[in-house]
């Protein structure tokens, strides 16, 4: 009897350390991933969804220069990610999508610096203004607490700029990676940043009407009318990464 129970105990010893070496390699596991993530890919679930990857890792291939067809020096390719050097001018400021979206739920990371000032934009038309905000709303990317100047409400981090001030953002520090969506169905638009939703509005109703009347937008007929049009990423003079950039298109 004493060998039987004996022999049980140093099984039960072996199974035990068994599960705590599984359990280890587990959390191994999952620190690597969380240091090296697999990015700019679609999962099996998102491709049987239907998103889209807008950048690969490698090539600007769906990007173009805002009214231009090239893509501008300011912006390049950079370990797997799409980066703003901080040299872009009003001309070489912003490349779109070479493709248009109506409907659709945009979803990418973006990495600020210190200080840093950016955005993204959707809706944007081409040909009849020299920049895109003239036409497509942005989802307002900067360092609310790293800006050299004051910022309004309406200027801070997710706010659709201008226009609907952000609530209970919560965001990681400045050098980290952020994940931000925007959502466009119809009238009815939505922001969200790391997985909480941080603005929600409906477009062109009086409400809509007066804030662009009354604001920033008073002088640009043509801002958030269409209900079609390319998405943007901004170099404001600042060094901005973004990667993981993928739509889905909602019907």
């Amino acid at each position: 009897m004493a060998n039987f129970f004996g022999m049980k105990n140093v099984v039960f010893i072996f199974a035990l350390a068994g599960i705590i070496l599984a359990g280890c390699k587990g959390k191994k596991t999952q620190v690597a991933e969380e240091k090296n993530p697999v990015v700019n890919v679609l999962t099996p679930e998102e491709q049987s969804q239907g998103w889209m990857l807008l950048f690969d890792g490698t090539s600007l291939d769906h990007w173009k220069c805002y009214n231009a067809d090239s893509i501008p020096s300011n912006w390049v390719v950079e370990d797997g990610c799409i980066k703003a050097t901080g040299k872009g001018g009003d001309a070489t400021g912003y490349i779109v999508t070479r493709e248009d979206f109506e409907n659709f739920h945009l979803s990418l990371e973006f990495k600020l610096t210190p200080g840093a000032n950016s955005g993204i934009f959707y809706g944007v038309t081409e040909g009849k203004y020299p920049v895109p905000y003239a036409t497509g709303p942005e989802y307002q990317l900067i360092d609310n607490e790293g800006f050299p100047e004051k910022l309004e409400e309406w200027q801070k981090l997710g706010a659709d700029y201008a226009m609907h001030v952000a609530q209970n953002v919560e965001a990681k520090p400045i050098g980290e990676w952020n994940k931000a969506e925007i959502i466009v169905n119809g009238t009815h638009v939505e922001h969200w940043l790391n997985g909480k939703k941080i603005v929600e509005f409906e477009r062109w109703t009086p409400e809509w009407e007066k804030l662009k009347k009354e604001g920033k937008w008073k002088e640009y007929p043509d801002y958030g009318v269409a209900k079609s049009g390319k998405i943007g990423l901004q170099d404001h003079g600042s060094v901005v990464y973004f990667r993981n950039i993928k739509i889905l298109k909602l019907f």
